[in-house]
Parts: structure tokens; C-alpha cells; sequence
């Protein structure tokens, strides 16, 4: 998370056969990335940006050749902390990962998790990117300056939706806009949806004034017609999409949220190595580049302990922020 407003600042073996191979193990059997019977955990609901980060990371795996048949699955609830439970509780599974990023770490504070994510073994962080402000087509906003001029009026009767629990991204990026807007933040109608899948519903529906998100979940629909973006929530305009940062709407500041890879405490150090190295190489293949590119993401890549001290330094800034904010 970058938070920059006046309160603070994720040759191998040689196998000798007698005669041809029945079946190919692929590359990742010579750079020691496969690992048989992968499972990817999604703690929200499909749709959302955790769910987008580990299907494509276990697509661009598979087709890199990296692995194979890497199942993801589900498991939602409490805004990540029912799936980080789950995680902590698979002790010494090193075939199992869980895509995470910034709303975990603040769920864990809201919901007082007895879990954390100093619990797990850190893997990886992926990528970057800025949340955004969107409303539906129908919507009477037609620029973030409409938005803030009602929003101001009576913050209260504006519900504001995001894809994460309080302390998550989709809650940080509104509550600093209305700090800087001069809205306290207390006074803000946040509704949480358990991911940007949920969320996208009751935009559409205009059943929330308006959303925020992250800008790869919502691409499709806003290239359709069917959004209006009116900001960016980064420190500079998305390649391709026609809308200002919130410092171009006179807001002094910005958002950026990150998505990355945990998983289970108690892997011994081979089990670790071998998932650092299959993210790793994950990260440098052409199909991931490519996927990056195409959802409007950041490469923000960070490995194993790099990440852990990373990982450690969020947790006190959520925290931090989240009582600065009085929230």
C-alpha cells in the first residue's frame, strides 16, 4: 500500500529412459517448479481481484509450462480471515498457496482475526495497482467533481460500495478521498461486498452512489459502457482509460493496492523454495507479462522474506491509518 497524504504514508535431472516417455512432464520438472496436486485458494467471492490473480496465475503457469492442473477454489467470508484461518490451519501443506493483498491485512484488524498473516509463510508479492471510482451508466455523476459536490452535501444518504471489509483497500481509498475532500470519515455510508464480483452488482443496479474497486476487475465493463470511471486513484492516469487521479480533481491524495501469494506456516525450506521458485518464474514468463499488460496492472514482484518485512511494515500502517482516520 502507498498511502501519501498528510496522515502517512505484497539441468535439473537427467532422466536415462530405456525407451520414449509415455508423457511429458514439461519445463517445470527441469527448473523445480512442479509441484503435483497445487491448490490455489481465493478467500473472497469469483469475480473479485484475488479470484482474477490466482486464475491467471494458474493459467499462465500451466501454459508456461511451469506446472500443471493447479486447481483454484473459493473460500469467502469475513473479508479473507475464514480463508486465512483455513490457510494457518494446513500446517506443513506445501501444496497449497492463498492469493492475498492489502484487504486481508486490514480484516485482520476489523475483525480482530486471532490469525494473521505473521502466521503464514510468505511467498510473494505480484502486483500493483490503483483502485477507482466508478458509478454505473445510468448514474446522475458524470465527473468525480459531480460526485464530490453531492458527496459533500450530505455524505450520509451517499452509499459507497467496495469489494473489501473495513480496513481493506476498497474501504482506505473512499475514507482518504472524503479526509481530503473535508468529509469526515466517520460520516461516510461504506457498504462492503466480499469482493469486486459481489460489489459490481449493486453498481449496476445503482443500489450504491457509487464504487470502488480495483482497476482490473472492472475493465470489461467499463471499455462495454456499462461504468462510468470517473478517477483513478494512483499517482498517474491508466494507459488507455479517459479519467483524472484524484489529485487532478483537487484531492490531496493518493491509493495504491497490491495483490500477492501466502502460504501455510511449518514448510520446510525445500517446500518453501520450490513455490518462491514457481512464482518466480511465473513472474518472468512472457505469459504473465502478458496478463499484467492486459488487466492494467503494476509488476510490484517481491519474494520471500523481502515480502515477510513487507508484509510486517503493512500490518503497522493499516493499523496505523485505520486509527488516524478514527475509524
Amino acid at each position: 500500500m502507498q498511502l501519501r497524504t498528510p496522515l502517512a504514508l505484497l539441468g535439473a535431472a537427467l532422466l536415462v529412459l530405456v525407451g520414449p516417455p509415455l508423457l511429458s512432464a514439461g519445463k517445470g520438472s527441469d527448473t523445480g517448479t512442479h509441484i503435483p496436486g497445487l491448490r490455489f485458494m481465493v478467500p473472497n467471492t469469483p469475480g473479485g481481484g484475488y479470484d482474477i490473480t490466482a486464475r491467471t496465475a494458474a493459467k499462465n503457469a500451466e501454459d508456461a509450462e511451469l506446472t500443471n492442473n493447479v486447481e483454484v477454489f473459493n473460500l469467502p467470508g469475513a473479508g479473507g480471515t475464514v480463508g486465512l484461518t483455513r490457510l494457518v490451519g494446513e500446517r506443513g501443506n506445501g501444496r497449497l498457496a492463498m492469493s492475498m493483498g492489502l484487504g486481508v491485512v486490514g480484516a485482520v484488524h476489523t475483525n480482530k482475526s486471532p490469525r494473521t498473516l505473521a502466521d503464514t509463510t510468505p511467498i510473494a508479492r505480484l502486483t500493483e495497482e490503483p483502485d477507482i471510482v466508478v458509478v454505473s451508466k445510468d448514474s446522475p455523476y458524470k465527473t468525480i467533481q459531480d460526485l464530490l459536490t453531492a458527496w459533500k452535501k450530505n455524505p450520509g444518504k451517499l452509499p459507497v460500495g467496495g469489494g473489501s471489509s473495513p480496513g481493506g483497500p476498497d474501504h482506505l481509498a473512499p475514507m482518504l478521498m472524503a479526509q481530503a475532500a473535508g468529509i469526515a470519515p466517520r460520516t461516510v455510508n461504506y457498504v462492503p461486498f466480499d469482493g469486486g464480483g459481489e460489489l459490481l452488482a449493486s453498481i449496476l443496479g445503482n443500489k450504491v452512489a457509487f464504487g470502488v474497486s480495483g482497476v482490473g476487475e472492472y475493465l470489461d465493463q467499463i471499455k462495454a459502457g456499462e461504468l462510468r470511471l470517473l478517477a483513478v486513484t494512483g499517482p498517474k492516469r491508466v494507459p488507455g482509460l479517459d479519467a483524472p487521479t484524484l489529485r487532478e480533481a483537487g484531492l490531496d491524495t493518493e491509493f495504491t493496492n497490491w495483490r500477492g501469494i501466502v502460504a501455510p506456516p511449518g514448510l520446510s525450506d525445500a517446500e518453501r523454495d520450490k513455490l518462491v521458485t514457481l512464482i518466480s518464474e511465473l513472474h518472468d514468463s512472457e505469459e504473465w507479462k502478458e496478463s499484467m499488460k492486459k488487466n492494467g496492472w503494476d509488476d510490484a514482484f517481491l519474494a520471500g522474506d523481502r515480502f515477510g518485512d513487507f508484509l510486517d511494515a503493512q500490518d503497522k500502517s493499516v493499523d496505523s491509518v485505520l486509527k488516524e482516520l478514527g475509524l
